[in-house]
């Protein structure tokens, strides 16, 4: 994995600004702490830091076309590139290198735009052509790699890895964006293609960018996460394809010249994906686990079980709830506020693997793909109680019914029946989206100024939600909210967590389920194989039968979370209190939020009245981020853009 930056004059050949090309490049050294390298010419500039993988004598970038007439920088893994090298030397292409990069070069010479639609793997890069004056910006399919732009007043594109890049040239606006903000606390995180400033944008997953001096933007996606033809086979024989086909992407994936491990964390997941390791090597896997004092949120049991089955060598560290200074480090690995407080562990579990290896692979996804989160049950009963009741009947009775019923934030969600009626009361999109959401209408809108309110002209973040179950391709209630988490939590939370906490560890992280292919045929299989009677991943755990433990795979799910109401009853609850007590800084001094439901929140907390712990965790990033800002604290609201 590696670091890419650059800068593109939208309107001539300005001589590029290298002292600040090379800070944005500076700012991602931890995601390359092997090497950089620049490339300026005029018009264009290209930075790039390497984490050298694959190819570690000749692949450094940028790299040109042997006449020089193309460069690129790279960020990620081809996993097909052998395959890819072959059909273009038969076509007549002639390789330097034995790298992944030069492949693209190739590619793109060969197929132009199209060239992404060649490559397996995750993927962002950059590539100038000089004979076609063209900048051409590409991102793999399901956004495990990310890469941030910015058009400048000064009509310049910058781009970069991360959103730091960026923030390290001097004339990037820095407005936030309203809508971010309601993201954010609704969803938890700021969904592609929205970053927290209002002129800074994601390249959304599957997705390219061409730009072509004197002529507008292409902005095209070559991707979406459609299944094939739905498979006509047996439950057990798609049982056994499935072991086969993550079995065969999992054995590609650890094409590497230096270590690789894995992440245990006693889950089915990364259990599996462990195992599949295990089976495809002759050297013990190396496996990185980490647990908690607190016995319900514990999975090192499990973990240590399949470690032993497969003679892995397992590496283990449990957390306690008084790790507040790795908190402290989370606004700096993100840059923009991201509120899944599992990327604490997630922070903790890279460090620990990249003491012994540079590469990982992941059990991400399976949740994703074969319908394992418990709100795809929830959704499927709510629909159906839909389908059942008129709406004329239902909205009214279901909404009172939510109203007068007591909220029980501590008691297990088949107990907390408000959040049920509510739901009810509403039409499938916005009962998925209360479902979903971390904060629900009511609450976002008393912490809400007057002012960020009025910014947002009516934006609500379930319009995100409704964009995608629209154009979801079935009409299947847990396929459509798959869909919906295919676009927007997957490569917006999960995979956002991952890349940022294992760059800032410099370690690369891959998940052999979203090979492309097998995403593809996953989302084929009959909706009854994934989920039926409330019960997700039935067929990924008819598949992992033969070689995972029965009690591991029908356990009640977990899920990578921390203890964190506990931790906010203590250690974090009087860490936050002192980060906002000063009136002067932090969150009440932007003006985006009304401080006396702040305190209301924690003193509910801290008493066991209420469990505010999500809602107080998303506070405590968005007060660290706006710490951070150079201005930020003296912003009034009316600066939101």
């Amino acid at each position: 994995m590696c670091g890419i930056s650059g800068w593109f004059d939208i309107a001539g050949e300005r001589v590029p600004d290298r002292a600040q090309v090379k800070a944005m490049n500076d700012a991602l050294i931890h995601r390359g702490p092997d090497g950089e390298g620049f490339y300026f010419g005029p018009g264009v500039a290209f930075g790039h830091r390497r984490l050298a993988i694959i190819d570690l004598v000749t692949g450094d970038q940028p790299m040109f076309s042997a006449d020089g007439a193309t460069c690129i920088t790279f960020n990620g893994e081809i996993f097909n590139f052998r395959e890819l090298r072959q059909e273009l030397e038969l076509k007549g292409h002639r390789f330097r290198t034995a790298s992944d990069t030069e492949v693209i070069l190739h590619a793109w010479r060969e197929w132009g735009r199209a060239c992404a639609q060649h490559l397996h793997g995750q993927f962002a890069f950059a590539l100038w052509d000089s004979k076609q004056k063209t900048l051409f910006l590409a991102r793999d399919r399901l956004g495990e790699k990310p890469l941030y732009y910015s058009y400048l007043p000064d009509k310049t594109l910058i781009f970069g890895s991360e959103l730091k890049a960026l923030q390290r040239h001097h004339g990037l606006p820095r407005a936030i964006d309203p809508c971010a903000v309601e993201e954010f606390f609704a969803l938890g995180y700021i969904a592609d293609p929205r970053t927290i400033y209002k002129d800074v944008f994601k390249l959304p997953a599957g997705t390219t960018l061409t730009l072509v001096r004197g002529r507008a933007p292409v902005l095209e996606p070559y991707w979406d996460a459609v299944p094939t033809d739905a498979h006509s086979v047996s439950f057990d024989d798609a049982a056994a394809a499935l072991l086969s086909r993550l079995g065969a992407a999992t054995q590609k994936q650890l094409v590497a010249d230096v270590p690789v491990g894995a992440f245990l964390s006693g889950g089915t997941d990364s259990s599996a994906v462990m195992a599949l390791m295990a089976k495809a090597r002759s050297e013990p896997v190396s496996c990185f686990t980490i647990g908690f004092d607190n016995p319900e949120f514990d999975e090192r049991s499990y973990a240590a079980e399949v470690a032993r089955r497969y003679g892995g060598q397992q590496f283990v560290e449990a957390m306690t709830g008084q790790e507040t200074a790795s908190v402290e480090l989370l606004p700096g690995v993100f840059d923009e506020p991201f509120g899944d407080s599992s990327a604490l562990p997630t922070l903790h579990v890279t460090r620990l693997a990249r003491r012994h290896v540079k590469v990982a692979l992941s059990g991400d996804a399976g949740d994703e793909l074969f319908a394992g989160y418990r709100r795809y049950a929830f959704h499927a009963r709510e629909q159906a109680m839909r389908n059942l009741v008129p709406d004329a009947v239902r909205r009214p009775v279901f909404g009172l019914l939510g109203r007068i019923y007591p909220q029980l934030d501590w008691a297990p969600r088949a107990f907390r029946a408000r959040q049920t009626f509510l739901e009810l009361s509403q039409d499938a999109v916005h009962g998925y989206f209360h479902n979903l959401s971390v904060t629900g209408d009511e609450l976002r809108n008393q912490l809400f100024s007057p002012d960020l309110k009025a910014a947002l002209q009516g934006y609500r973040a379930s319009d995100l939600i409704a964009h995608y179950m629209a154009k979801a391709p079935t009409d299947d209630p847990v396929g459509q909210a798959q869909y919906v988490d295919l676009k927007t939590w997957l490569v917006g939370d999960i995979l956002t967590k991952v890349d940022r906490t294992s760059m800032a560890s410099s370690l690369e992280v891959r998940v052999p389920m979203l090979d492309h292919t097998f995403v593809e045929w996953a989302l084929g299989l009959p909706h009854r194989f994934k989920y039926a009677n409330g019960q997700g991943k039935r067929v990924l755990k008819r598949a992992l039968e033969p070689i995972l433990p029965h009690d591991l795979l029908y356990r009640p799910k977990k899920g990578f979370s921390v203890p964190l109401s506990q931790w906010f009853s203590g250690t974090f609850g009087t860490a936050f209190r002192k980060n906002i007590a000063d009136p002067n800084h932090g969150l009440a001094a932007c003006g985006y939020f009304d401080a006396q439901t702040i305190d209301r929140l924690l003193s509910q907390h801290q008493s066991g009245l209420r469990d505010h712990a999500r809602v107080l965790w998303l506070l405590w990033m968005f007060q660290r981020f706006v710490e951070r800002e150079d201005n930020s604290a003296t912003m009034p609201v009316t600066a939101i853009a």
